[in-house]
């Protein structure tokens, strides 16, 4: 994919430049566009099961309670592109002796490809009755910390069914911590994929606001809140992906398409710089 080769050249973060409140500026916009919600979910690689072609690794939709096929078929995304492949691997070590399944297991591999292309495909079929579908597969290890986190807070919670997202807050009541982009000074509002990534920022923030904390939510809420809100500091959110997914990226051809989309990672930790992709 394009935009995923797009994001192999790097830029840098420095670490949180601490404000008052990130909620700024009384100018009203207009809720954000498809192409603007695509462009901000296209910095998170996500990773597919497919075969030689490209194409999902899928299966049909299970019957509906009237005993009727529900049409349609789903597909694994997973937010971990070591887990991706361990999928395939014991895929493969099962004993399975029919020699097309053995060929077709032979030619599976992991794709990765933006987000936003995730999203604008669901959006384009969500009236169609045949429809792909996408089955997302946290990471564990992400879904427990969130999980943590919410127990902490006081929440009974015994199980997080979407993809946990992390921000940083200047307290509960207050706004998210934003960090800023030293080329420009450009004010970002980061909402991470890692909880490691988003106790980084806070470990910055916590000397000199010492209620800050980190919220829980989730990816299908941040999508909603991007379709919905008509908030000027939506404009400054970004998703930064996981250390993983940035080890990745860094992988990648670099493109020096000024017009790409931008993949920020981590803020560096103690003011210094660190490279992040686009």
């Amino acid at each position: 994919m394009k935009s995923l080769v797009r994001w192999g050249a790097t830029l840098g973060l420095v670490g949180s430049t601490l404000l008052g409140t990130v909620f700024t500026g009384n100018m009203p916009v207009l809720a954000l566009s498809e192409q603007q919600i695509k462009e901000k979910l296209d910095s998170v690689p996500v990773y597919l099961v497919t075969n030689e072609k490209g194409l999902p690794l899928s299966r049909p939709l299970p019957e509906n309670q009237n005993g009727q096929k529900a049409g349609g078929s789903v597909t694994g995304v997973y937010l971990s592109r070591q887990e991706a492949q361990k999928f395939i691997n014991d895929l493969r070590n099962t004993k399975e002796k029919d020699p097309k399944i053995q060929e077709m297991l032979k030619s599976l591999q992991v794709t990765a490809v933006p987000l936003g292309v995730i999203y604008q495909q669901l959006q384009q079929s969500k009236n169609q009755p045949n429809r792909l579908l996408f089955a997302f597969k946290p990471v564990d290890q992400e879904i427990q910390g969130a999980m943590d986190l919410l127990r902490q807070s006081g929440q009974k919670v015994d199980q997080f069914k979407s993809v946990p997202i992390f921000a940083v807050r200047f307290a509960p009541d207050q706004g998210y911590v934003p960090i800023k982009l030293s080329a420009d000074n450009q004010q970002l509002i980061p909402l991470f994929l890692s909880k490691q990534d988003a106790q980084g920022l806070l470990s910055q923030v916590k000397p000199k606001y010492p209620k800050a904390d980190i919220q829980v939510i989730d990816v299908d809420g941040v999508i909603k809140t991007l379709q919905d809100k008509n908030d000027p500091w939506l404009n400054q959110v970004v998703l930064v992906p996981s250390a993983e997914s940035r080890e990745y990226i860094k992988t990648l051809p670099r493109d020096n398409n000024a017009n790409a989309p931008k993949a920020p990672a981590a803020p560096a930790r103690n003011n210094t710089q660190a490279p992040k992709p686009r």
